[in-house]
């Protein structure tokens, strides 16, 4: 009987250590994830992690960004980003193919590819869009800024349809070079996705 109740004891600590592990997010992009321009406390991941972690939730978000990357280059990284065990990530990629006019078909093909590797390792994911900038035409920022919508139906996936909204063309949420936030403009990414990340949290079995 001493040895069940010892058993059972050992049964409840193992549960108990399982459920009070923190939840693990991957933040795979460019520039935009990595902060470049600001500090590292600053950057979206650590930003995004203290405003869960002010929430209640026990979280640690993986700083998974690459400044330069385009959808191509961020797929290509996939597996050395997943080195480590994780519970679900956020993909914000595809800003530098619009920039530099890539072709769409490259850029979907690209993120298609990554999302069905994230699939296949039962990854829950956030797709996180963007917007091509206005020179580079309507059909192209139509075909562009309809990638993201077409490829989380597809995979099934979140989608929270502009990483920049509320931020994008606003001087005082920017560096001076007008495409990265400051730090100000970093806290209002983070708020707006927030309830995003929490559903993402809630598919990964987050508390």
């Amino acid at each position: 009987m001493l040895k069940l109740f010892t058993a059972l004891a050992l049964v409840v600590l193992m549960a108990s250590g399982a459920a009070a592990a923190p939840k693990t997010i991957l933040a795979l992009g460019d520039s935009l994830t990595a902060g470049l321009g600001v500090g590292p406390a600053e950057a979206f991941p650590a930003r995004l992690e203290a405003a869960l972690e002010a929430k209640g939730h026990d979280v640690k978000v993986i700083n998974a960004g690459v400044s330069g990357d385009t959808a191509a280059d961020g797929a290509a990284r996939l597996d050395w980003a997943l080195s480590e065990p994780v519970d679900a990530v956020i993909v914000e990629l595809g800003a530098n193919d619009a920039l530099r006019g890539l072709p769409v078909a490259q850029a979907e093909q690209a993120l298609d590819g990554l999302l069905t590797a994230l699939s296949r390792k039962k990854l829950p994911v956030l797709l996180a869009g963007m917007k091509a900038p206005p020179n580079m035409g309507p059909e192209y920022q139509a075909q562009f800024d309809g990638m993201y919508g077409r490829l989380a139906a597809k995979h099934g996936v979140l989608l929270y349809p502009f990483f920049l909204d509320g931020v994008a063309a606003d001087p005082k949420l920017n560096q001076g070079d007008g495409m990265h936030p400051n730090p100000a403009g970093v806290d209002v990414i983070v708020a707006r996705i927030l309830p995003s990340v929490e559903q993402l949290l809630g598919k990964a079995g987050g508390n």
